[in-house]
């Protein structure tokens, strides 16, 4: 279902500022011929108005419905002024942080005020709304919200108002369309079907329309309406109110909620559990410590002469540095781990506190804080899960640290690759059935009990987003106590928003935990069982087997609010406290510096409070500035001629979008819903990953980064590759620098017509040349070759002792420079060329080479072809790094026969 507005907020807004302009331009053809018809045009949009303020506290339907009244007595200035004054509130978000200038008479009573009187109107309070589910009358709902406003106390900084849905469907649409909501309370048995839905809002609201309810009893609505607020907003707190004997209520329901009321016993004590709940959200420990040790007059007798700033502000020379920090950076800086603070090595107060509110704000058993990087998170988690010998699955185009991660561990990595997308000379992400292939060949081979841990990176550096759980199910079906690992170095944000978190690797975690551990399920496994064919392989795990272990390393200082290199580590697994926990505490004190940065560490903190209290806006709102750019690069004719923002079916081939949808986005149908595609197919784009394809303008991805994106415009891109720049909206993006990046866009592609029509024959001719080089004639891709006979784990099988070639490499006297020139020679004359080290371009900012794989001669074509700067573990001047022959020969301890690869199936070219 299509609608114009990618989601319900960009329609109100739209809907506000278009009856601003009606409510203006009627006031000035009262006496015209074209007022009736003015008129029709505002009522529709008040109408339409009402169907969406319904979900709303501020300005709400009570609101809109008095400006109907208004328009109806013919008092169209005071509408005209009335309406101005909310899309001004609105647009501003200042109700939200001044919400007494939601009182009607606001502005006279400002204007009559003093300096003094006004500074105290614009004290900052937090504003929020409290979705309230009841089945009562309005005079009962203006009783209710009237006993609340008495209750909250006009000093605090926290103020809230109600908003009342009376069924099971409505109070489901106000949470997904209310970005103001913080906390649900639940009366017993309202309405189960909304009388309310109009075509308008129905694109919008997918995830509630799905919702079978059909036999659902009164007794079942309101607990069930708990689990699905949890599910959907699992930060949100919940409350219900019984009328029912609270010994007959089940565990699963008591669950579901913070607090169960009886009856109506007090609002007073309703408001105090609110409010509490909302305290303890914004509680941040470590942060909260660190600001309370800032304040003390301390006498360092211990390391940091930076620290309270004595060697910088008491200096001559480098207070331009205390200047541009600030004091209280330099407060803060300290290596006690006393006096309040804590230890990140040994956490036991505030740090302790404050990763166990990340692990429940991110649905983990476990959060451990990590202050450099992500690189580290995943080598942390390497050293605690797999030791020598084991063997790991994982994509080969994976972050760098993974590769050394595994050196560090003496794993045999069995490398699986991704589908290529030549055109734009990216790689995509690991099919299902690559990795199923993998398992049942080491299946086959008796060595699956070496099999340890499948690491795939989700979403990819592209967007790409795997299905976890199907992923998960399915190769748990072979392998039940298979050990995931998800880098979600680029996907933390995920967590807070409904359509996102499913394909997130703590969210699929616990599904599945609880999943296979239900009598429905163990009953349609044994039918699952009984009805497959001889030697067809499970799909379904065996749920007296499976075993639920899943990590997710993420770089918060990536997508969400944090300071560089704060990253967090997320764990659900069964098996953690009986078999890995002193096993992590060992890998965590490996990796982790004993002078954590007690900033990065508060930011962290932080994030996690702005997460659990403004997530999902944020986030929604990062999708949507996203959908907003992709849609101009699309609707501007001269921008579409230079540019291309890649789609869902230009990275995602045919056979895994299972549902069919091929663009977020089209100039004529608007915007087609993600939510099933994110629900079922095998891989979905995230749209806040923008790639554009800059191959029509004649411009490398790298010089449209560099000269003229940030050297022109000052605008930071995140990553380039042969013909493409990738552009990321996240929760800093603002409208403003969306717009900023579409007005330079525009005067580039300005420049380009101008420089088109001043070309010559010749240099047309050129130019023609130089788009045709990038927009087709593209180097293939290489896949993974296969490791050399001398450092496979098993001979034919999946596996390479990537370690020990590593270290081999450390004998000079063993490795040899051979120019790339030169290497398509020797392998014609059938010389096995091994490499001794990772080779890494950047773009793609991938091993093409690890140490002990074969020298394909598509590598070196791909090498020859690449045209960037930057290559790790390659210096042009001196060639390839690889074994000598004498080398291999006294490495040799299998046979002469030549390398042996591994027989499998690559996937085909998307070209």
């Amino acid at each position: 279902m299509n609608s114009k507005h990618y989601n319900i907020n960009q329609l109100r807004i739209d809907l506000w500022n278009e009856l601003k302009e009606k409510s203006n331009q009627i006031t000035l053809v009262q006496q015209t011929p074209t007022f009736d018809d003015r008129l029709t045009e505002l009522n529709e949009v008040l109408t339409n108005l009402v169907s969406i303020e319904q979900y709303f506290a501020f300005p709400g339907a009570p609101l809109v419905n008095q400006i109907i009244k208004a328009v109806k007595k013919g008092e169209l200035k005071a509408v005209s002024n009335r309406v101005s004054e909310i899309v001004s509130l609105l647009v501003s978000d200042n109700y939200r942080i001044h919400p007494e200038m939601m009182d009607e008479n606001i502005n006279a009573h400002y204007a009559n005020q003093s300096k003094k009187d006004k500074s105290t109107i614009a004290s900052k309070r937090n504003y929020f709304e409290v979705l309230y589910v009841e089945d009562m009358t309005s005079k009962e709902e203006v009783v209710l919200k009237n006993k609340i406003k008495e209750l909250i106390n006009p000093h605090s900084d926290l103020t809230y108002d109600l908003v009342v849905q009376r069924s099971f469907q409505d109070a489901l649409i106000c949470l997904f369309f209310n970005y103001n909501i913080q906390a649900a309370v639940i009366r017993y048995a309202p309405l189960l079907a909304s009388a309310n839905i109009t075509k308008l809002i129905k694109p919008f609201i997918q995830n509630v329309l799905k919702i079978d309810i059909t036999n659902v009893t009164d007794a079942e609505i309101g607990p069930l309406l708990g689990n699905y607020i949890h599910q959907f907003r699992p930060e949100l707190d919940i409350y219900y109110i019984t009328d029912s004997s609270l010994t007959h209520l089940e565990d699963s329901t008591l669950k579901a909620f913070r607090r169960i009321f009886y009856r109506m016993e007090d609002v007073q004590e309703l408001h105090l559990t609110i409010i509490s709940g909302i305290n303890e959200r914004y509680e941040t420990p470590f942060f909260t410590a660190l600001t309370e040790y800032s304040k003390k007059p301390i006498s360092v007798f211990h390391a940091l002469p930076i620290s309270r700033g004595n060697s910088v502000f008491k200096s001559r020379w480098i207070t331009d540095f205390g200047d541009f920090y600030g004091r209280n950076v330099f407060l803060a800086e300290t290596s006690a781990t006393n006096g309040g603070l804590d230890s990140l090595l040994q956490p036991k107060g505030p740090l302790k506190k404050a990763q166990n509110k990340a692990a429940k704000a991110y649905g983990a058993e476990h959060t451990f804080y990590v202050t450099n990087g992500t690189s580290t998170a995943n080598k942390i988690v390497q050293q605690a899960l797999i030791k020598p010998g084991d063997v790991v699955l994982v994509d080969r185009d994976c972050h760098k640290s993974h590769h050394y991660g595994l050196v560090l561990a003496g794993a045999f990595p069995a490398y699986l690759d991704s589908y290529p997308i030549e055109e734009y000379s990216m790689y995509g992400a690991v099919p299902l059935r690559i990795i199923k292939d993998r398992l049942i060949a080491l299946s086959k081979a008796r060595r699956l009990d070496k099999v340890k841990m499948l690491l795939l990176t989700n979403c990819t550096f592209d967007g790409l987003v795997y299905n976890v759980e199907k992923v998960m199910q399915e190769v748990l079906a072979i392998k039940p106590d298979m050990v995931f690992l998800w880098d979600e170095a680029w996907f933390a944000f995920a967590s807070f928003t409904y359509t996102y978190k499913q394909r997130t690797g703590m969210y699929v975690a616990q599904k599945l935990f609880h999943k296979y551990r239900s009598e429905e399920y163990k009953k349609t496994y044994k039918e699952h069982i009984a009805n497959l064919k001889p030697g067809e392989i499970p799909s379904m795990p065996d749920p007296e087997k499976v075993k639920i272990r899943v990590y997710a390393t993420q770089s918060t200082h990536k997508t969400l609010s944090s300071f560089r290199q704060g990253s967090m580590i997320q764990v659900w697994d069964e098996e953690y406290s009986r078999r890995v926990a002193d096993n992590f505490q060992e890998a965590y004190m490996t990796h982790t510096t004993t002078s954590a940065n007690y900033q990065i560490l508060a930011s962290l903190d932080v994030g996690r409070r702005q997460v659990e209290l403004e997530g999902y806006e944020l986030v929604e709102k990062s999708i949507e500035m996203a959908m907003v750019l992709r849609s101009k690069v699309q609707d501007h004719p001269k921008l579409s001629k230079y540019f291309h923002v890649l789609n869902v079916k230009d990275l995602i081939p045919e056979a895994y979008r299972q549902c069919g949808l091929s663009e977020y986005y089209t100039v004529k149908d608007g915007w087609d819903r993600m939510e099933e595609s994110w629900e079922k197919d095998e891989f979905v784009l995230d749209p806040t990953k923008v790639t554009l394809s800059v191959g029509k303008a004649g411009i490398t991805g790298d010089a449209f980064k560099n000269s003229y994106l940030m050297d022109r415009f000052n605008i930071q891109v995140n990553k380039t590759s042969r013909n493409t720049v990738l552009l990321m909206t996240n929760i800093g993006t603002t409208r403003g620098s969306v717009t900023f990046l579409i007005n330079a866009l525009l005067q580039i592609a300005d420049e380009l017509d101008e420089n088109n029509r001043s070309l010559n024959k010749r240099e047309a001719e050129i130019s023609k040349k130089q788009i045709t080089s990038l927009i087709k004639d593209v180097p293939p891709l290489p896949d993974f070759s296969y490791f050399h006979r001398s450092f496979q784990a098993s001979p034919g099988v999946p596996g390479g002792n990537i370690r020990e070639a590593f270290f081999l490499a450390y004998e000079e006297e063993l490795c040899e420079y051979v120019l790339l020139k030169d290497c398509l020679t020797e392998l014609k004359n059938n010389r096995e060329l091994v490499s001794t080290s990772f080779v890494i371009p950047y773009p793609p900012g991938f091993p093409i080479l690890v140490p002990g794989q074969v020298v394909s001669e598509e590598i070196i074509r791909f090498m020859i072809a690449l045209d960037v700067k930057e290559i790790h573990g390659y210096r042009a001047e001196l060639g390839l790094k690889v074994f000598t022959i004498e080398a291999l020969n006294r490495k040799n301890t299998i046979s002469a026969m030549g390398a042996i690869p591994f027989p499998e199936t690559k996937p085909k070219s998307k070209k």
